[in-house]
């Protein structure tokens, strides 16, 4: 990634450390070349259609294609995975795992980890063939602490997910709309699921925390996002 930031992203200093927050709900630590992002949840649709649920299929490929732009965009050497790569134990279907093993394969020299989240402890370590090397929360990677659960660490600023972060915008003509977000605090930071097909929970951010909402392709910041609700953005369209 250049130095430059390009209109659709924020910009931000965490713990003395430069990072990009992305449209593609991914966050890029510059200096580490290390992209991070928290809860794919690959192959749930899978699950569902196991259960006899019918929903939309092609989830993980976009999914996977969308990690590919942002991988090559910012030139990341390493992904890491704040945990619920995979949903669950039914969704290990062969179209999921074939899906993957063919992104690695294109993907073959990057460094690629998952720090271990409450579904991948029902789901299972990934395939080996995926080439993910696994970790248990919390992973320090100073000055970040890595992991799933959003949980304060005394030895430096936490990295996570697991909440799926939004906020619901509000504005005239009673227009509404609930927007993934990231959610950064005095020690904690909370990114928004990367999955395409995941739920989302309003969150309730403290007056001095810092909210971003990812409106279409943009990052934006917002005020006043209490009880997860925020002002419309200027020119936001649903």
């Amino acid at each position: 990634m250049s130095d430059d930031q390009t209109d659709s992203e924020q910009r931000l200093l965490l713990a003395g450390e430069e990072v990009h927050l992305l449209p593609e709900r991914a966050l890029f630590w510059k200096r580490a070349a290390t992209l991070i992002i928290a809860d794919p949840h690959f192959g749930k649709a899978g699950a569902f259609r196991a259960a006899s649920v019918a929903v939309p299929e092609g989830t993980t490929t976009a999914d996977l294609d969308r990690l590919s732009r942002v991988v090559a965009r910012c030139n990341a050497q390493k992904v890491v995975i704040l945990g619920d790569l995979l949903h669950a134990r039914s969704g290990r279907t062969a179209t999921t795992i074939a899906a993957f093993a063919d992104w690695r394969r294109r993907h073959a020299n990057l460094d690629l980890f998952l720090v271990r989240g409450n579904h991948d402890a029902r789901a299972g370590d990934p395939p080996e063939v995926w080439g993910v090397a696994c970790v248990d929360e919390p992973w320090n990677l100073p000055p970040f602490i890595l992991r799933h659960h959003p949980e304060a660490h005394e030895s430096g600023y936490t990295l996570a997910g697991h909440l799926h972060p939004a906020v619901r915008l509000t504005g005239a003509g009673r227009q509404r709309a609930i927007l993934p977000c990231f959610w950064f605090g005095a020690q904690v930071g909370v990114l928004p699921a990367f999955g395409s097909f995941t739920g989302a929970a309003l969150i309730t951010p403290e007056p001095d925390d810092q909210v971003f909402v990812i409106a279409e392709d943009e990052v934006v910041a917002v005020s006043g996002a209490s009880r997860g609700t925020a002002p419309a953005l200027r020119g936001w369209r649903r």
